[in-house]
């Protein structure tokens, strides 16, 4: 199957950017506070997404599926969180954006997927874990509108072919929460996404 996530990198630094934004606002007192991913305090979820930039641009380099899960809870913040998620964001775009990068067959832990897949999955767990930091430090919590109808609408071709996956119903839950209640009425789009992952 072909993928065709258009502007799938502008996509990408616009998540990152969304998730800056929060970051820059998290107090001192609130780095240890609890986050909605249950064993994760506001600095372990940082961590968790910079190394996460960090070891896709690994998985483009030829890197394995046992090396990023390996490497995964590895300290990735040192003295400086802010900026080296910053930085993890730019070298991860930067990376993306090599030629043929987009088409490139990756060793992801959950299966097979081209570069453009690998960025979409990147795309939606930071567009989901920017509202997981903004709960955990009480900041506005409404995503930018155009991410969230464009994961929602894309959510079968971005986790298609995975052996889990947020929107199969039969999945197992070591890497995606199970979803949340059962569906309201009038449910928006925002809290019908994150519902589906669990929040």
């Amino acid at each position: 199957m072909s993928y065709r996530f258009t502007g799938i990198i502008d996509r990408y630094l616009l998540s990152g950017s969304e998730f800056a934004h929060r970051l820059r606002a998290v107090r001192a007192e609130q780095w240890a506070a609890p986050t909605p991913c249950a064993e994760w305090d506001v600095r372990h979820l940082i961590n968790h997404m910079t190394r996460g930039n960090l070891n896709y641009v690994s998985l483009l380099d030829g890197g394995s599926a046992a090396d990023f899960l390996r490497l995964r809870d590895e300290d990735a913040l040192g003295s400086d969180p802010v900026g080296s998620y910053i930085r993890s964001v730019r070298e991860c775009a930067e990376a993306f954006r090599r030629p043929g990068v987009l088409q490139q067959t990756l060793d992801y832990p959950l299966g097979p997927v081209t570069g453009e897949q690998a960025l979409a999955i990147r795309t939606t767990d930071a567009t989901i874990h920017t509202w997981d930091l903004a709960r955990a430090i009480n900041a506005p919590e409404k995503l930018d509108p155009g991410l969230v109808a464009w994961i929602e609408e894309h959510l079968a071709e971005i986790y298609a072919g995975l052996t889990e996956s947020p929107v199969s119903a039969d999945t197992t839950h070591r890497f995606f929460a199970a979803p949340g209640a059962p569906p309201v009425a009038g449910e928006v789009r925002q809290a019908r996404l994150l519902r589906l992952f669990g929040r």
